[in-house]
């Protein structure tokens, strides 16, 4: 069995939108923006499993929990990206390229901005974890499989002790929570215009489908409706005609 070490005392030490599982396990299993059976998930054998809706404090959160627990080796990027933060994006973008400033390197999000994590704690999480991206993938029989096959290459616990990141405002509420207190105040109105801006998206692509949809069914009832006619002619012509032959 692959060497275990104890995760930092009250692990998790970030409370957020997620469920715990083993804490021996090497794998954390992030949802991104969908809502999946996250107990399921840590019953087949995950860390822990929960989303990430924004490519700020979602991110710290994530990175605060994983480098708290030395076991965790391995990030299983699954699940729907969110429109507009790409959180799923800017997880790989501070994995490979880490931060400058606090902003995210290479990280397309609205706002990808890092300010309670440092340096050296990006270098932890990018030394400590591999990413395994399944994104897009929401069937819990292929998350699972997934987990096990990870599980299979466990290289123990890393050769480090825990280390323990205290957010500036942690408050509780899920990874997919607003900007840190001390953002700047034009980064809360960017943030509250982009949900804002994504719910109207997600309100004009359910339109567009009951649109696409009442218009499929109009179609195809009129497709019933000539159909029906052609076939009611030929009968009417066939009738006619025996008609004549007989007269």
């Amino acid at each position: 069995m692959a060497d275990k070490k104890s995760p930092a005392n009250g692990w998790p030490i970030v409370q957020g939108d997620y469920h715990t599982g083993d804490a021996n396990s090497p794998v954390a299993v992030i949802t991104m923006g969908s809502h999946l059976d996250e107990t399921a998930i840590c019953a087949a054998g995950a860390a822990l499993a929960g989303s990430c809706k924004t490519e700020n404090l979602g991110i710290e959160k994530i990175v605060a929990n994983v480098i708290s627990n030395p076991n965790i080796r391995f990030v299983l990027l699954c699940g729907t990206e969110v429109k507009g933060h790409l959180s799923g994006q800017s997880i790989e973008a501070v994995h490979k390229n880490g931060i400058d400033g606090g902003k995210i390197v290479g990280s397309i999000g609205a706002i990808p901005f890092l300010e309670n994590l440092s340096d050296s704690d990006i270098k932890r999480f990018q030394e400590q974890v591999e990413l395994v991206n399944i994104m897009e993938t929401e069937d819990l029989g292929q998350i699972s499989a997934k987990i096990s096959e990870i599980k299979a290459k466990d290289p123990g616990a890393f050769g480090a002790d825990p280390i323990v990141v205290h957010l500036s405002d942690d408050d509780g509420g899920s990874a997919s929570g607003a900007m840190v207190a001390s953002a700047n105040p034009q980064f809360l109105e960017i943030e509250k215009r982009l949900d804002a801006i994504e719910k109207k998206i997600e309100f004009t692509d359910a339109e567009i489908a009951m649109r696409v949809g009442r218009k499929i069914g109009r179609d195809i009832g009129i497709l019933y409706g000539l159909v029906a006619g052609c076939i009611a002619f030929l009968v009417i012509l066939m009738i006619w005609t025996k008609l004549i032959l007989m007269i």
